[in-house]
């Protein structure tokens, strides 16, 4: 077999076509075609793609550090306080009703309490409905803006060294912030659940769609 794949490999590079001259024959039926390459060539093709799909494969995950400083084991958390750190400040008001996270990039409703406890369907319509005029909003926002956010965008407001609420000090959001608050993340073995955000201790469980939780909206992101 590997003798067959040398063979057809030296008449690739050759640029061996049904009309080459039979065997016997001393001179070539034609110029050499000038997309002809050598073996040398052909080999370092192969290695400068393996390089370039190496380079495309190899990345750093970003993730941020949790908050907590606080050791109670070497090797932990607040021992290595490994990830991304946090900048200062970490959220930034815009004085429009709005909040950015200079972490995430995010953007979040200032209130955290704007429409009180809605079944997961409705806190979905709420924000996709939530626009500039509204809600104490000046920030031209339209309707389609805002959404109610993931579980993951959910979880990356909390900070795992603080409790009741489970924010970073000196946050500027107002409203009721210990409480359940909806993800727009279904339950995958559960479909009618949905996850939610207990921000009270920085809890995140999935349960029923019909109960009534708070809805925080955000926006931006990638």
């Amino acid at each position: 077999m590997k003798k067959i794949i040398g063979i057809i490999l030296a008449l690739v590079v050759l640029g061996w076509t049904g009309n080459s001259a039979m065997a016997g024959d001393l001179e070539p039926p034609a110029a050499p075609a000038p997309t002809m390459h050598t073996l040398d060539e052909i080999y370092n093709v192969v290695a400068d793609t393996n390089s370039k799909v190496t380079q495309c494969t190899t990345f750093e995950a970003g993730v941020p550090q949790t908050g907590q400083e606080t050791s109670y084991a070497t090797g932990d958390d607040g021992d290595l306080e490994p990830g991304v750190a946090w900048p200062s400040p970490r959220f930034t008001d815009n004085g429009n009703g709005t909040v950015t996270d200079n972490l995430t990039g995010l953007i979040w409703l200032k209130n955290a309490d704007p429409c009180g406890g809605k079944i997961w369907t409705e806190a979905i319509a709420w924000c996709n409905a939530l626009a500039s005029g509204t809600d104490g909003l000046t920030d031209g926002s339209v309707a389609g803006d805002w959404r109610l956010p993931t579980i993951n965008e959910l979880k990356s407001l909390v900070d795992y060294s603080q409790y009741d609420p489970c924010l970073p000090p000196g946050h500027p959001f107002t409203g009721q912030l210990s409480f359940y608050y909806w993800s727009s993340t279904t339950y995958a073995s559960t479909t009618n659940y949905a996850w939610f955000v207990h921000f009270q201790a920085g809890d995140n469980y999935g349960n029923s769609k019909s109960n009534g939780y708070l809805v925080w909206a955000v926006r931006g992101g990638q």
